[in-house]
């Protein structure tokens, strides 16, 4: 048998041939040969395709796919060509995500009318013209592929003047090519492009752009992106018909500012400012990365490369490796680093969208960038900073509604009433500390102070001839239904009649005392438990009270009459419990309020706490001036002229001072008595020399009102507990306090035990403290949980 290719053949018998016998059919037929066989191999294979020149409207379409995959990357090549141009305002508008409209504009340098013929064509550009340029290159574009990319797969429409131009000139193109000669229009200096109908003739590509919110989105990210690197530029953007921009910086604005108005103030507050460079490596970074306070489920990672936006999975991996010391487990800082490398170590021509860069040296740049972090992190994690929050979120109900205390559970409620471990309140603020009834004693020699708890007989044979006019008041019943009239102070023209109805009633937190007593007997005394001996019912001070009532805040009344007291940080800062949160407090702040309503709602029914020895006000002002804190100056005049005046312009008032505040002036100019607004307390009388000079400069002495507010507010000032008239227990020098002030083992058992019992009774919060840092949230019990958890 013979054997070609993948065929059999039978092999000829040579004998019968030359015998002359008859061969069988097949031999007659003939065998083929091995090259007939061989040539039926091309039917049995597939053809070769021929190879053609592809239309050069196919092969842009293609490059203009790779290069706009998206509407965001439209506007990415559109804002680079404004920054090139110089711009310092750029202005985006899109509809439908984008792919109905486009417009971006700037106030560049704008086109030369003779280049708006090839602007749209492929490979034309002004910033490159030899490829050894590409070693240099300084700015965003060198491709000359942007618009020609845009035009073959959108309407596009451009709109630019030069600074030497007459006008502007406008012009479209389809494809790269102009439709028509362009023609002049009015125009501002720079360059407007619109893109309308973006992938119109890219079926396939603009269903899978389907959803134009997510396309949107895409756009603010990118715009916030180079909004934050370019601190000097104002950016917007806005949905077409809408008046306010979802994006807006401002030309003015720093880098910290922009992170703040685009990614929100939780984030500006805990950056931290980064910056190294390496003359060996040839780069140099700068940058604003979050510390270990600042934490979030997605990392957030602006990267500039030679003010180019990229991305760099090797530098964002190394920066999270060092983050994931001090974060929570599978959560993530902010970061904006901006790196500048020499550019001929930069290769930017490696992806079609330049989001990618490649650059020498890239490991060690990495590394030192990753140390210069975690060196910043270290110093910035020896301690954390609270500030300020909404003191109580999402808190409408009573407290008793919100959570219920471990002790309310009971068996026969079941599971309905079970507390879990992480919302259970295990104090009550109803519970009383043994040393409350354990008053330090004063070691002092003297106090310096008498209290005086006038009555309400001996207070009518002090109160001069004013009490004249005014009715004698016993019961309650008398009160309500009585009327009276006070004669204003100097400068008030007039006298007001008004009816107790007008009066605005105290809060009820004001009158529910801790003492078992009825309410209309409370209502009979003051804050330091002395008995009232009139109604004041002068406009004025019924119109601060309501102001008082008006601008309560009364979730955090709930919080100061429900909570439990911890413990005193210092003079000024104190720590309490309410329900499963810890607050810190400030305590001066607290207290300086908690006299100025006092001194409000009780106006001319004050105690009078007695000086043992007259001061002489001429030497409480000379005191105060000596003090750096009075802000004297030789231009004011000399020190004693000043004193004198004091001394004459408040025993000039003492009448009305005597009357309304039980701030008592003898004839001589001498003072003999201070208020009694709360029982148990005694202000620090380091403070008084401030006190005279203030009530004679700071007062508004020409306006009724404005008069008792500001002169109640400095009374209150001189009342509050401060921080540098107590000397800490812990003072190294061992110092005692100056004895005509709490002693440093009397503050901390005021505090707790008279100033924090009178909050809960007659502190009307206002509502700037949930703002201002008086009043703070350090922790909440069910988030601790969650850490633990995490954990």
């Amino acid at each position: 048998m013979g054997i070609y290719g993948s065929c059999v053949w039978p092999a000829p018998d040579w004998r019968r041939v030359s015998s002359g016998e008859a061969l069988p059919r097949q031999v007659e037929v003939g065998l083929p040969t091995p090259e007939q066989v061989f040539s039926y191999a091309p039917t049995m294979a597939l053809m070769a395709g021929m190879i053609r020149r592809l239309d050069e409207t196919v092969v842009n379409r293609i490059a203009a796919g790779e290069v706009i995959q998206r509407p965001a990357n439209a506007i990415k090549e559109m804002m680079e060509n404004c920054l090139d141009a110089k711009a310092t305002s750029i202005q985006v508008t899109v509809k439908d995500g984008g792919l109905k409209l486009i417009q971006i504009q700037d106030n560049g340098c704008g086109i030369r009318k003779e280049d708006l013929d090839i602007v749209c064509e492929r490979f034309t550009t002004s910033k490159l013209q030899t490829f050894e340029d590409l070693a240099s290159i300084s700015t965003y574009g060198f491709r000359g592929e942007a618009l020609a990319s845009i035009s073959h797969v959108a309407h596009v429409t451009i709109t630019t003047k030069t600074s030497d131009g007459m006008c502007a000139y406008r012009a479209s193109y389809s494809d790269g090519k102009l439709k028509a000669t362009p023609k002049p229009c009015a125009g501002n200096q720079g360059t407007q492009i619109v893109v309308e109908d973006l992938f119109y003739n890219v079926a396939t590509r603009r269903k899978a752009l389907k959803n134009p919110s997510e396309e949107y989105a895409k756009i603010l990210e990118v715009v916030s992106r180079y909004a934050v690197h370019n601190s000097g530029i104002s950016f917007s953007v806005k949905k077409q018909g809408e008046t306010v921009a979802d994006v807006r910086t401002l030309s003015n604005a720093t880098t910290v500012d922009n992170v703040r108005s685009i990614f929100g103030n939780a984030v500006s507050r805990e950056l931290i400012e980064v910056g190294c460079e390496d003359e060996t490596l040839a780069f140099k970074m700068t940058g604003y990365v979050t510390n270990a306070n600042y934490s979030v489920k997605k990392c957030t990672f602006l990267l500039f490369i030679n003010h180019r936006l990229v991305e760099s999975s090797a530098l964002r991996k190394a920066i999270e490796t060092v983050y994931a010391a001090y974060l929570p487990k599978n959560m993530h800082p902010f970061l904006y680093i901006s790196l500048e490398i020499a550019p001929q170590n930069v290769d930017v021509n490696v992806h079609p969208t330049k989001h990618e860069v490649h650059f020498l040296h890239e490991d060690s740049i990495l590394e030192r960038v990753q140390q210069h972090i975690e060196s910043k992190l270290l110093g910035s994690n020896s301690s954390r900073m609270y500030f300020t929050q909404t003191l109580l979120p999402g808190v409408t109900a009573s407290s008793a509604d919100v959570v219920k205390p471990a002790s309310s559970s009971s068996a026969n409620q079941g599971m309905r009433d079970k507390v879990y471990a992480h919302q259970m309140v295990r104090t009550d603020s109803r519970d009383q500390k043994l040393d409350a009834f354990l008053q330090p004693a004063n070691k002092s020699k003297t106090s310096g102070l008498a209290a005086q708890e006038s009555s309400n007989n001996k207070a009518y044979e002090e109160s001069g001839p004013q009490d004249a006019e005014m009715e004698e008041i016993s019961d309650f019943n008398v009160r309500a239904t009585g009327t009276e009239t006070v004669e204003k102070p100097e400068g008030s023209s007039g006298r007001q009649l008004t009816s107790p109805e007008d009066t605005p009633a105290r809060k009820k937190q004001r009158i529910d005392g801790d003492m078992e007593m009825e309410e209309e007997a409370k209502r009979d005394l003051t804050a330091a438990c002395t008995p009232r001996r009139r109604i004041i019912n002068l406009t004025s001070v019924l119109t601060l009270q309501e102001e008082i009532s008006n601008q309560a805040h009364a979730s955090l009344q709930e919080m100061l009459h429900n909570h439990s007291f911890i413990g005193c940080v210092n003079p000024q800062w104190a720590l309490v419990q309410y329900q499963t949160k810890l607050y810190l407090l400030n305590s001066t702040r607290l207290s300086q309020e908690m006299f100025y309503q006092i001194l409000i709602y009780d106006f001319g029914n004050f105690g009078i706490l007695r000086l043992s020895e007259p001061a002489p006000l001429y030497d409480l002002a000379m005191l105060a001036l000596e003090n750096s804190e009075s802000g004297w100056t030789e231009e004011d005049g000399p020190k004693e002229g000043l004193a004198e005046y004091i001394v004459e312009f408040l025993t000039k008032k003492s009448e009305m001072l005597k009357d309304y505040f039980s701030l008592e002036i003898d004839e001589h100019g001498n003072l003999t008595g201070l208020p009694l607004l709360i029982d148990n307390y005694i202000p620090s009388l380091e403070g008084l020399p401030m006190l005279i000079l203030r009530l004679a400069t700071e007062v508004n002495w020409d306006e009724e009102k404005e008069c008792f507010e500001s002169l109640s507010k400095e009374c209150a000032m001189f009342y509050s507990i401060r921080k540098q008239y107590i000397m800490d227990e812990s003072d190294p020098n061992g110092q005692q306090a100056d004895e005509s002030g709490p002693s440093t083992h009397l503050w901390k058992w005021t505090v707790e035990h008279v100033l924090y019992k009178t909050f809960r009774t007659y502190l009307m919060p206002p509502k700037n403290f949930t703002e201002d840092g008086t009043i703070l949230q350090l922790a909440n019990l069910p988030d601790l949980y969650k850490v633990f958890e995490r954990c």
